[in-house]
């Protein structure tokens, strides 16, 4: 037997924290003395308590590793596997985030030091008013919250193109996404993944075409803020008045580019002269 303190220091793992830990139910002392209160951990311990803290440097929450722990012998090899997979997936997803704010901050310092405003950037956005032609476009409508997105973009435009291949319908544009929500809610916004497709059936409809004003971005998705700001501020300045909800084309596919600074999208504002 180990005494909590012994226990501790081989885990390197406070005893503050191996008392939280029993306290949720994570991992209880194999022993307590009845009357001092000494709490005492065995050396097959050790092993739950390494996987424990490799679960946590994998950004595993302390509610998954209890689950984790609590699975069938028989089962959790197979399903640990699963849960390391979507982990693994999830971490690639934020490096990769991380990556391109490294490279836009670099840009900004480089624009610092060459004495231009931080902001600056903004007047590089160019804005140009065109004509779009109407599309009959497959969709699916849904309420997304701010967390849902990421996964949401995957999953509904996989199921559009699966619809696509099933009733073997034509293809006639690229993915595109139209935010229907009058205010951004991080409980949920009004947002419809389409695919402009040639046959007319059920779950396609009419979208018009019309007067937009276009901006094109060649870099990572959390840059867009900065388009839309831009656009809306030449729709104000040039004096016109946004008729329709704004929406996005997707010229290239982030699961077949590596670097995010090469993702382009066009976001188009439908608008008319007051």
């Amino acid at each position: 037997m180990l005494s909590i303190g012994e226990f501790s220091k081989i885990c390197r793992v406070s005893t503050k924290t191996l008392r939280y830990y029993d306290e949720i139910g994570l991992i209880h002392p194999d022993q307590i003395h009845p009357e001092n209160g000494y709490r005492y951990y065995s050396m097959t311990q050790l092993e739950k308590m390494l996987l424990i803290q490799r679960l946590k440097s994998y950004h595993f929450s302390l509610d998954e590793i209890r689950e984790v722990l609590a699975w069938e012998k028989d089962l959790s090899e197979e399903k640990l596997c699963f849960r390391l997979q979507r982990k693994k997936k999830h971490i690639e997803e934020q490096i990769q985030a991380y990556a391109s704010i490294l490279e836009q901050m670099k840009r900004d310092i480089a624009s610092l030091e060459l004495g231009r405003p931080l902001m600056s950037f903004l007047d590089r956005i160019e804005v140009e008013l065109v004509e779009t032609r109407p599309r009959n476009i497959l969709s699916i409508r849904r309420s997304l919250s701010g967390e849902d997105y990421a996964a949401g973009y995957g999953i509904y435009f996989a199921e559009l193109y699966e619809r696509i291949a099933t009733g073997k319908l034509t293809l006639q544009g690229t993915p595109m996404t139209i935010y229907h929500s009058p205010e951004y809610n991080p409980a949920g916004n009004d947002t419809e993944f389409a695919i402009p497709v040639k046959e007319a059936v059920k779950g396609t409809r009419d979208f018009p075409g019309g007067l937009c004003a276009k901006s094109v971005l060649k870099g990572a998705y959390h840059e867009l803020t900065s388009v839309y700001a831009r656009l809306r501020e030449w729709v104000e300045r040039e004096g016109y008045a946004l008729t329709e909800a704004p929406f996005e084309l997707y010229l290239t596919d982030p699961v077949q580019t590596k670097d995010a600074g090469d993702l382009v999208t066009e976001v188009y504002f439908p608008v008319a002269k007051k």
